[in-house]
């Protein structure tokens, strides 16, 4: 069924959930995944600040592939470089780029004020996207 998996990560914990269920669904399908991990930075007062760290974004994507291969799925990986309003595009891009069939992201749960503001990435990748979105779990389930 799903043959070209796309997993979005980010920084969070929640990127470990969500790197299981993209390897467990490849388990299943012999699908290849293609890891995207954006290096986000943000604009403030005319400002731009970087969020993340170019290394500390390669050793995130490493660690997550080394994860991948360890299921022994075949995967590779990009880090891309954006701002905070950008990533929804990015992944909807690289979504295209690869010609995925399922894109695995996380959502992160936060206040209906909060989210007002600002917008949840995978809410926007959901409501743009023309494949399957999953949305993982922030937490694994308990057996």
């Amino acid at each position: 069924m799903f043959q070209r998996i796309l997993v979005a990560i980010d920084p969070s914990d929640a990127r470990r959930t969500a790197l299981l269920t993209a390897g467990r669904m490849a388990q299943l399908t012999k699908a290849d995944v293609h890891v995207l991990h954006v290096v986000a930075s943000a604009v403030t007062a005319g400002t731009v600040m970087v969020l993340e760290e170019e290394n500390e974004g390669r050793a995130i994507l490493d660690e997550s592939l080394a994860e991948l291969h360890g299921l022994g799925v075949k995967a590779d990986g990009r880090l891309v470089h954006g701002l905070t309003t950008e990533v929804p595009a990015l992944i909807s891009a690289a979504a295209e780029d690869f010609q995925a069939d399922l894109l695995i992201v996380s959502p992160h749960h936060r206040s209906a004020v909060s989210a007002f503001f600002n917008p949840r990435v995978s809410d926007a990748v959901a409501h743009a996207s023309r494949i399957a979105v999953l949305l993982a779990p922030e937490e694994p389930a308990k057996p």
